[in-house]
């Protein structure tokens, strides 16, 4: 067995969702789970089939997004797993549930904008991920005012009330 890190690229502020599923009709079924449950997001939607053809299976709604989503399928290239690139202005957090709802959706390994690299297990039947690095190891623990920072944070996006 061979371990490796695959950088997933993409635009500094591009968030996307790193997950694992075990069936093709993911594809459709999470496609039709993200226009569902935000009218009008942009999304590209890449899946690694695990077996048969063993395709990078695609979709969305942003022709820029699928390409960067089979782009990094390729390079992570882990059967059955399924990255989605959103667009500026949409985040996990508004499609996060609904994706992890999806019946053939098993895991969610990352949902960021962060860097993040993949690390990936290799063998000779194939490639599968053991986890990920999501971005960097915290620097210290929060002061008062950090506390305070953050929640400011969440009230003035409207995360918090």
């Amino acid at each position: 067995m061979q371990l490796s890190a695959v950088k997933v690229v993409k635009p500094e502020t591009t968030n996307f969702i790193l997950g694992q599923s075990h069936f093709i009709k993911s594809v459709e079924d999470i496609h039709e789970a993200m226009v569902g449950t935000v009218p009008g997001i942009k999304f590209g939607l890449a899946f690694c089939e695990a077996s048969g053809k063993r395709l990078v299976r695609r979709s969305g709604t942003d022709e820029s997004l699928v390409e960067m989503a089979c782009q990094n399928a390729t390079s992570v290239g882990a059967g059955h797993s399924f990255l989605v690139f959103l667009g500026d202005g949409f985040f996990p957090v508004n499609v996060l549930n609904t994706i992890k709802a999806v019946p053939e959706v098993c895991r969610i390994f990352c949902a960021t904008a962060n860097p993040v690299e993949v690390l990936i297990a290799e063998t000779d039947q194939g490639r599968g991920i053991v986890g990920v690095i999501d971005g960097f190891s915290p620097l210290g623990i929060e002061s008062a005012e950090d506390i305070q920072w953050r929640k400011d944070l969440l009230r003035t996006i409207g995360y918090k009330l």
